[in-house]
């Protein structure tokens, strides 16, 4: 009886430490180039991305496939504290060179995205398939970023799914298989690219910032992106340790908008202790205004929306240092 006592005691604690230790969201993070200061808005300087990998080999953090988060979201299982995910997007050959080599000795899974046209065209800055295939024989999850890495927002529906169909064919010869996961080209989408994403994979990426959570859908996932201008290590450490917004009513629903400045708002799915501290940022116009009523949150810009792509970030403090965050990405059509 009291062994039976004992082991009784020993899996409530450990059932309790478990839920303290576990979170329904994760951090995606999203590379581009590696070493090439040619590229600052998209490039990564080697000795900072190794910085940002020795910080997640800290056992603070879980690593996992964006392909493992996703099924554990949809499924409803519960991730580690502190889960991230990491992604390169365009298959430059600084991948190869630069990044890869760092990547397979930390032995920590990422998803690299690969527009095919490139490749199929032989251009000398970007990856071969011989190359492309090295890594997925090492278990690199091969995510699609369509044909020719068009804006999406701006073809017709006819011309998004040839993208779509035509690359997943080249993968398919290529690869044997066709991807399973998707970023948009520039982070760009409509509701109409939206919805072709969602009939041909389980998952599809942004380039907006943001904690994934199943509260979001999985077609508009953000990721937040490091580059010489925004991968200092103190960023890398607020990205990689960032919780999401609970959210639903999010308008307007397409990030193309048609009022400009778009009428913004969203509505909390729970209570945060912290509301009252919610600010919203928009790229090159500074704060916005934020009026709370209840759990609904709207958001309004005092200025025009002025370049094709804007993006709004909303944040508020979280326990422990960390902070919540939710991004989305405005497009002027």
């Amino acid at each position: 009886m009291r062994y039976f006592t004992l082991f009784f005691f020993v899996i409530v604690y450990l059932s309790i430490n478990f839920k303290v230790l576990a979170q329904d969201s994760a951090s995606i993070i999203m590379y581009h180039r590696f070493g090439n200061s040619n590229y600052p808005s998209t490039n990564i300087q080697i000795d900072r991305f190794k910085q940002h990998i020795l910080e997640l080999k800290n056992d603070k953090y879980t690593v996992l496939s964006l392909k493992e988060i996703i099924s554990r979201l949809r499924s409803g299982n519960e991730l580690p504290q502190f889960t991230v995910g990491l992604s390169i997007d365009d298959a430059f050959l600084s991948v190869y060179n630069n990044a890869w080599p760092i990547l397979k000795e930390s032995n920590l899974p990422f998803t690299l995205f690969v527009a095919t046209d490139p490749v199929d065209q032989g251009l000398s800055s970007y990856m071969s398939w011989d190359q492309i295939r090295e890594l997925k024989k090492h278990g690199v999850e091969i995510g699609s970023q369509t044909k020719s890495h068009p804006h999406l927002h701006r073809l017709s529906e006819e011309d998004v799914r040839k993208e779509i169909n035509l690359s997943n064919q080249r993968f398919i010869d290529e690869l044997g298989e066709k991807p399973h996961l998707f970023a948009y080209p520039y982070g760009e989408y409509n509701n109409i690219t939206r919805k072709i994403a969602e009939e041909n994979f389980i998952a599809s990426f942004g380039q907006h910032s943001g904690a994934i959570h199943a509260s979001h859908g999985f077609h508009d996932l953000p990721r937040f992106a490091m580059n010489e201008n925004y991968g200092s290590m103190d960023r890398f450490i607020l990205a990689a340790s960032s919780l999401p917004f609970i959210i639903s009513e999010i308008n307007p629903k397409d990030p193309v908008i048609k009022e400009n400045p778009p009428s913004y708002g969203f509505t909390l799915e729970k209570d945060f202790e912290s509301i009252r501290q919610l600010q919203c940022f928009a790229s090159g116009l500074g704060e916005a205004e934020v009026t709370i009523i209840g759990k609904r949150v709207e958001v309004r810009f005092s200025k025009a929306f002025y370049r094709p792509r804007h993006r709004v970030n909303c944040t508020m403090p979280a326990p422990e240092g960390r902070w919540r965050w939710f991004g989305r990405q405005f497009l002027l059509n």
